[in-house]
């Protein structure tokens, strides 16, 4: 099955009361796992890229390529977006020549006149194109590629703003944080969730920094319109727990056990892992 857009995936989890998970990919393990337990779970899937994460992995271009070859060679039918996540103005220019089938422009540190503009820019290019588009207003919390956040709160009001254009969905602050939550978080704000869900008319909305928000918040956000959320932090997490703990039973010493692919097999597992159990949380399951 070829690359699709977003778009109608989440329009679906909207009218089912469900999201679809944004798994954030690193290497070509991170995305075989994700893949493979997407499709056991016949769940749809965005599979995420950090700029960072792409020219770790040598480029947009080869990611496109790689993603777009596995959906084939592991026989892949549930519905896979590929995703920028968190993309500057000249990245997404390069994501969309390369292929990516979802677009974040991630104007929301910029005044709102210029997220505006470029915003609108960008509408046009995915609708001529056929790509599902992601906007943000506000910054989200935590760190990502370099970007510090401080768990801004989305103004409303700007919200429909940015969501009348004509964007897919929207990643707007409401407290959440990229990375680790501190242990005094105050958690997500749901007056300003539903504030924004009422605002933008009942536009997919898009909750990033998904690690460690307990169950029953991310099964509220959802209730109040969050039809995506991103999940990295907790995979990566669970891939070098389970990495740690093979190296330390000394498996790496026993016999090939150095080989890469037995090494890396149990942090793969262990994605699987987190993955399937986020697919049911955010009630994917059996929904591609």
């Amino acid at each position: 099955m070829a690359l699709v857009s977003a778009k109608e995936m989440l329009t679906k989890a909207v009218e089912g009361g469900y999201a679809v998970g944004h798994f954030n990919i690193n290497n070509l393990e991170w995305t075989k796992a994700i893949l493979q337990t997407a499709q056991e779970l016949q769940s749809p899937v965005i599979l995420g890229v950090s700029e960072g994460a792409a020219k770790y992995m040598c480029g947009y271009t080869v990611v496109s390529n790689m993603v777009k070859a596995m959906i084939e060679e592991l026989n892949i039918t549930v519905p896979v977006a590929l995703h920028l996540d968190h993309g500057t103005y000249e990245g997404a220019k390069k994501a969309i020549a390369a292929g990516f089938s979802s677009i974040q422009f991630d104007g929301g540190h910029a005044p709102i006149e210029d997220n505006l503009a470029k915003t609108a820019e960008f509408v046009a290019i995915c609708n001529e194109k056929g790509l599902s588009l992601e906007a943000e207003v506000g910054s989200i919390g935590g760190e990502e590629d370099g970007v510090i956040g401080m768990g801004e709160l989305a103004d409303p009001a700007q919200c429909k703003t940015i969501a009348d254009l004509g964007i897919t969905m929207l990643a707007a602050g409401i407290g959440n944080i990229h990375g680790k939550y501190p242990a005094n978080w105050q958690g997500l704000n749901f007056d300003v969730l539903s504030e924004i869900h009422k605002a933008c008319s009942g536009k997919p909305l898009v909750l990033h920094g998904g690690t460690g928000i307990p169950a029953e918040m991310v099964k509220k956000a959802i209730s109040l319109g969050v039809a995506k959320v991103n999940v990295n932090t907790e995979c990566q997490l669970a891939f070098a727990a389970a990495t740690r703990k093979y190296v330390e039973d000394g498996k790496d010493l026993s016999g090939k056990g150095f080989d890469p692919r037995k090494l890396l097999a149990p942090g793969v597992e262990a994605i699987k892992a987190t993955v399937k159990e986020k697919m049911e949380l955010f009630g994917s399951v059996g929904k591609a």
